[in-house]
Protein backbone atom coordinates (compact mmCIF):
# COMPACT_ATOMS: atom_id res chain seq x y z
CA UNK A 1 0.00 0.00 0.00
CA UNK A 2 1.16 3.40 -0.84
CA UNK A 3 1.20 6.01 1.46
CA UNK A 4 -1.32 8.87 1.40
CA UNK A 5 -0.40 11.76 -0.83
CA UNK A 6 -0.29 14.28 1.69
CA UNK A 7 2.54 12.18 3.98
CA UNK A 8 4.43 11.08 0.61
CA UNK A 9 4.47 15.26 -0.38
CA UNK A 10 5.18 16.04 3.81
CA UNK A 11 8.33 13.66 3.51
CA UNK A 12 9.34 15.08 0.15
CA UNK A 13 9.54 18.70 1.95
CA UNK A 14 11.13 16.99 5.02
CA UNK A 15 13.89 15.52 2.17
CA UNK A 16 14.05 19.06 0.82
CA UNK A 17 14.50 20.79 3.73
CA UNK A 18 17.45 18.62 5.31
CA UNK A 19 19.54 18.75 2.12
CA UNK A 20 19.38 22.37 2.11
CA UNK A 21 20.37 22.58 5.60
CA UNK A 22 23.19 20.23 4.53
CA UNK A 23 24.39 22.46 2.38
CA UNK A 24 23.71 25.81 3.69
CA UNK A 25 25.79 23.84 7.17
CA UNK A 26 29.17 23.50 4.50
CA UNK A 27 28.07 27.26 3.52
CA UNK A 28 28.05 28.46 6.60
CA UNK A 29 31.79 27.05 7.89
CA UNK A 30 33.86 29.30 9.79
CA UNK A 31 36.59 31.03 6.59
CA UNK A 32 39.84 29.29 7.17
CA UNK A 33 41.85 31.77 9.20
CA UNK A 34 44.99 32.18 6.83
CA UNK A 35 42.70 33.43 4.11
CA UNK A 36 40.85 36.01 6.88
CA UNK A 37 44.54 37.23 8.05
CA UNK A 38 45.63 37.79 4.27
CA UNK A 39 42.04 39.78 3.87
CA UNK A 40 42.98 41.69 6.65
CA UNK A 41 46.02 42.41 5.57
CA UNK A 42 45.43 43.01 1.91
CA UNK A 43 42.41 44.58 2.09
CA UNK A 44 40.98 45.33 5.49
CA UNK A 45 43.02 47.55 7.28
CA UNK A 46 44.43 44.60 9.67
CA UNK A 47 40.46 44.70 10.81
CA UNK A 48 40.32 40.57 10.79
CA UNK A 49 36.68 40.69 12.43
CA UNK A 50 35.58 42.38 9.11
CA UNK A 51 37.78 40.15 6.78
CA UNK A 52 35.94 37.56 8.65
CA UNK A 53 32.25 38.79 7.40
CA UNK A 54 33.48 39.35 4.23
CA UNK A 55 34.76 35.58 3.81
CA UNK A 56 31.28 34.64 5.50
CA UNK A 57 29.29 36.74 3.34
CA UNK A 58 31.34 35.76 -0.23
CA UNK A 59 30.80 31.79 0.58
CA UNK A 60 27.54 32.03 1.39
CA UNK A 61 26.20 34.90 -1.26
CA UNK A 62 28.32 32.39 -4.06
CA UNK A 63 26.54 28.93 -2.23
CA UNK A 64 23.05 30.91 -2.94
CA UNK A 65 24.35 31.81 -6.54
CA UNK A 66 25.62 28.66 -7.56
CA UNK A 67 21.85 26.93 -6.84
CA UNK A 68 20.47 29.19 -8.74
CA UNK A 69 23.04 28.40 -11.67
CA UNK A 70 23.40 24.70 -11.42
CA UNK A 71 20.91 23.04 -9.48
CA UNK A 72 19.15 19.83 -11.09
CA UNK A 73 15.64 21.61 -9.81
CA UNK A 74 14.20 24.75 -9.94
CA UNK A 75 13.24 24.74 -6.46
CA UNK A 76 16.72 24.12 -5.45
CA UNK A 77 17.75 27.60 -4.98
CA UNK A 78 14.59 28.80 -3.19
CA UNK A 79 15.08 25.81 -0.47
CA UNK A 80 18.76 27.27 -0.15
CA UNK A 81 17.56 30.83 0.39
CA UNK A 82 15.39 29.50 3.15
CA UNK A 83 17.92 27.57 5.22
CA UNK A 84 19.87 30.38 5.14
CA UNK A 85 17.57 32.63 6.21
CA UNK A 86 17.12 29.89 9.11
CA UNK A 87 20.24 29.94 9.63
CA UNK A 88 21.13 33.43 9.60
CA UNK A 89 18.34 33.28 12.84
CA UNK A 90 20.25 31.27 14.72
CA UNK A 91 23.64 32.57 13.63
CA UNK A 92 25.81 32.48 16.79
CA UNK A 93 28.03 35.13 15.29
CA UNK A 94 25.38 38.09 14.74
CA UNK A 95 23.24 39.67 17.70
CA UNK A 96 19.87 39.56 17.56
CA UNK A 97 19.39 43.08 17.43
CA UNK A 98 21.85 42.89 13.92
CA UNK A 99 20.14 39.90 12.12
CA UNK A 100 18.47 42.67 9.75
CA UNK A 101 21.57 44.40 8.74
CA UNK A 102 23.16 41.22 8.42
CA UNK A 103 20.88 40.06 6.00
CA UNK A 104 20.79 43.23 4.21
CA UNK A 105 24.90 43.07 3.45
CA UNK A 106 24.33 39.61 2.80
CA UNK A 107 22.08 40.58 0.31
CA UNK A 108 23.73 42.96 -1.19
CA UNK A 109 26.78 41.01 -1.56
CA UNK A 110 24.40 38.07 -3.32
CA UNK A 111 23.18 40.96 -5.50
CA UNK A 112 26.63 42.32 -6.71
CA UNK A 113 28.64 38.59 -7.10
CA UNK A 114 25.78 37.75 -8.91
CA UNK A 115 25.53 40.95 -11.78
CA UNK A 116 29.72 40.50 -11.61
CA UNK A 117 29.22 36.22 -12.85
CA UNK A 118 26.65 37.90 -15.28
CA UNK A 119 28.61 40.26 -17.16
CA UNK A 120 29.85 40.08 -20.11
CA UNK A 121 32.15 41.78 -22.31
CA UNK A 122 35.20 44.27 -21.60
CA UNK A 123 38.31 44.24 -20.45
CA UNK A 124 37.63 42.52 -17.40
CA UNK A 125 36.03 39.00 -16.90
CA UNK A 126 33.58 37.72 -14.15
CA UNK A 127 36.14 36.01 -12.19
CA UNK A 128 38.36 39.57 -12.04
CA UNK A 129 35.51 41.20 -11.27
CA UNK A 130 34.63 38.79 -8.00
CA UNK A 131 38.06 39.49 -7.16
CA UNK A 132 37.63 43.13 -6.95
CA UNK A 133 34.18 43.46 -5.26
CA UNK A 134 35.55 41.00 -2.38
CA UNK A 135 38.41 43.60 -2.02
CA UNK A 136 36.03 46.64 -2.41
CA UNK A 137 33.68 45.38 0.12
CA UNK A 138 36.62 44.53 2.70
CA UNK A 139 37.99 48.22 2.33
CA UNK A 140 36.46 51.56 0.35
CA UNK A 141 40.30 51.84 -0.51
CA UNK A 142 41.16 48.32 -1.53
CA UNK A 143 43.68 48.10 -3.78
CA UNK A 144 42.15 46.35 -6.88
CA UNK A 145 45.10 44.62 -8.57
CA UNK A 146 48.12 43.07 -8.28
CA UNK A 147 48.67 39.84 -5.79
CA UNK A 148 45.62 40.96 -3.42
CA UNK A 149 42.99 40.62 -7.06
CA UNK A 150 45.28 37.21 -8.19
CA UNK A 151 44.26 35.33 -4.22
CA UNK A 152 40.59 37.09 -3.96
CA UNK A 153 40.06 35.55 -7.48
CA UNK A 154 41.32 32.42 -6.24
CA UNK A 155 39.45 32.20 -3.09
CA UNK A 156 36.40 33.36 -5.12
CA UNK A 157 36.87 30.83 -7.39
CA UNK A 158 37.42 28.13 -4.53
CA UNK A 159 34.00 28.98 -2.92
CA UNK A 160 31.79 28.79 -6.03
CA UNK A 161 33.20 25.33 -6.62
CA UNK A 162 33.09 24.34 -3.01
CA UNK A 163 28.94 25.15 -3.51
CA UNK A 164 29.05 23.72 -6.30
CA UNK A 165 30.83 20.03 -4.42
CA UNK A 166 28.45 20.97 -2.16
CA UNK A 167 25.34 20.98 -4.46
CA UNK A 168 26.60 18.03 -6.62
CA UNK A 169 26.95 15.53 -3.28
CA UNK A 170 24.39 16.35 -1.48
CA UNK A 171 21.25 16.92 -4.72
CA UNK A 172 22.63 13.85 -6.51
CA UNK A 173 25.13 15.29 -9.80
CA UNK A 174 25.24 18.03 -12.10
CA UNK A 175 22.73 18.73 -14.53
CA UNK A 176 22.99 17.89 -18.85
CA UNK A 177 20.84 20.30 -20.45
CA UNK A 178 20.67 21.72 -23.35
CA UNK A 179 21.19 25.75 -23.19
CA UNK A 180 17.82 26.74 -23.52
CA UNK A 181 16.38 24.60 -21.31
CA UNK A 182 15.31 25.16 -17.76
CA UNK A 183 15.50 22.29 -15.40
CA UNK A 184 11.83 21.63 -14.23
CA UNK A 185 11.11 21.09 -17.84
CA UNK A 186 13.61 18.48 -18.30
CA UNK A 187 12.43 16.74 -14.95
CA UNK A 188 8.54 17.21 -16.23
CA UNK A 189 9.62 15.41 -19.44
CA UNK A 190 11.34 12.54 -17.99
Amino acid sequence: MSPLPFIGAALARRRRRRRAESVVARLFREPNEADVLWLADAAAGGDTDHARWELRYARRALGLIAAQRDALDDATASDIATAITGAFAIDPHVSPEHRPLAERQFNDRVTTYREALQSRGGTIGPADKLGRMLLAFASDSARTAGSPLQRAIQLMDSYLVEAGVALRETYGGAPELPEDRKPSEAMSNS
